[in-house]
């Protein structure tokens, strides 16, 4: 029996994906939200209308996706802190293994000593682990991310398909 195997190019050539991510992978976090656009631009209700085909649709959303990709990626961030502010058992499990390696990654290797109790890293980590897994497994932490995937998607790809360019930009690829 053959796998099924989906060409991600012939899906991603078409709005520049592998050129957006490279972009994304080569930039500093400061360099990448150095160019935010002002709210009043970003929220511009003058401008938004209804696509008249997929043609026009495709190029705003390439347009959009370059020009606001700042302002994307925040909204990105926001929608994590709200899945996560939503979902008390993930933010938990997330805080506990954090602070969990990080306590005994401040142990430096030696053992824990707590009264006549001696543990050492590999009990720790591995009594970390059984507490973790289960609560990580009752979060649904792939719900959270296949809603993370929707909302985001939702979000971003419904802005930049209805907010039409500018006038100048409008203009400035047709021919003369």
């Amino acid at each position: 029996m053959s796998r099924i195997q989906i060409p991600i190019d012939i899906l991603t050539s078409r709005l520049n994906m592998g050129e957006r991510f490279q972009n994304f992978r080569s930039g500093s976090i400061a360099n990448r939200f150095s160019n935010l656009r002002p709210l009043s631009e970003f929220f511009d209700l003058k401008r938004l209308s209804k696509p008249e085909n997929f043609a026009e649709a495709q190029s705003r959303v390439n347009y959009n996706l370059g020009h606001f990709s700042s302002n994307y990626a925040v909204v990105f961030v926001m929608l994590c802190i709200y899945a996560l502010l939503t979902n008390p058992w993930l933010l938990f499990d997330i805080v506990f293994v954090v602070a969990g390696m990080w306590f005994i990654g401040k142990l430096d290797g030696r053992d824990l000593e707590i009264g006549q109790h001696r543990f050492t890293t590999s009990q720790l980590y591995t009594g970390l682990y059984v507490v973790a897994i289960p609560i990580g497994l009752f979060s649904s932490p792939f719900l959270t991310v296949m809603w993370l995937i929707g909302a985001s998607g939702l979000v971003i790809i419904g802005h930049a398909s209805l907010m039409d360019k500018p006038i100048d930009e409008a203009f400035s690829g047709e021919a003369v």
